[in-house]
């Protein structure tokens, strides 16, 4: 599975419209496309960050909808009113403890590593930082994208609503220096996002 994300740094005062555009006209075009999973979109009304990701079921289907995907993705850029940058990932593990519900909430964690050590970073975080990440209040799925290439990386983990992902904080900064002690990977950005759009429709990969 893969997966291309659009970071868009949107006008703050646009995003409703931009999500009612993403749910109503995007995801039906990118549904069309052979290949195409789903899509999911994390908003930040504070600052107006806000990352698209679609999901594919092969590099081949991501590689060969780019043409197609470019005209719907400027439109969207448009709506919100801001720049937007696209990044391509390798889709390395996903787990739902439970489907998202209205008022869900993410903290995306980026990293970079060494791609030499990308595979055992993988492992690492199968075997100890998804299971401890489980166990926190509010939990409600994890996933991990990679690019092998660079060696950059970014986990997303969803919780059940804003408050139960305030009250992980502690211990998930907790598990992000066990998890770069083992593994010698770098974070390079921490950052928390409403869940506006919950389609992305991976199967369990954990």
């Amino acid at each position: 599975m893969f997966a291309r994300s659009t970071t868009i740094q949107a006008q703050p005062s646009a995003i409703d419209a931009g999500i009612a555009h993403m749910r109503d006209v995007v995801l039906p075009e990118l549904q069309e496309i052979p290949g195409c999973v789903g899509l999911s979109l994390m908003v930040d009304r504070t600052n107006g960050r806000c990352i698209a990701t679609s999901s594919w079921e092969s590099e081949a289907a991501m590689r060969d909808s780019m043409e197609r995907v470019g005209p719907i993705r400027e439109r969207a850029i448009a709506l919100f009113g801001g720049s937007a940058h696209v990044e391509e990932w390798e889709i390395a593990g996903l787990h739902r403890a439970h489907l998202s519900r209205e008022g869900a909430c993410v903290r995306a964690t980026w990293v970079k590593t060494d791609p030499s050590r990308v595979d055992a970073a993988v492992e690492v975080y199968k075997a100890s930082t998804l299971p401890a990440m489980e166990e926190l209040d509010g939990f409600c799925s994890a996933s991990l994208m990679i690019n092998r290439k660079s060696g950059r990386a970014v986990s997303c983990t969803t919780y059940d609503n804003a408050e139960a992902m305030r009250r992980s904080r502690e211990q998930s900064a907790s598990l992000r220096v066990d998890a770069a002690r083992e593994t010698g990977v770098e974070a390079l950005d921490v950052r928390e996002f409403e869940l506006a759009l919950a389609h992305l429709r991976v199967p369990e990969m954990a």
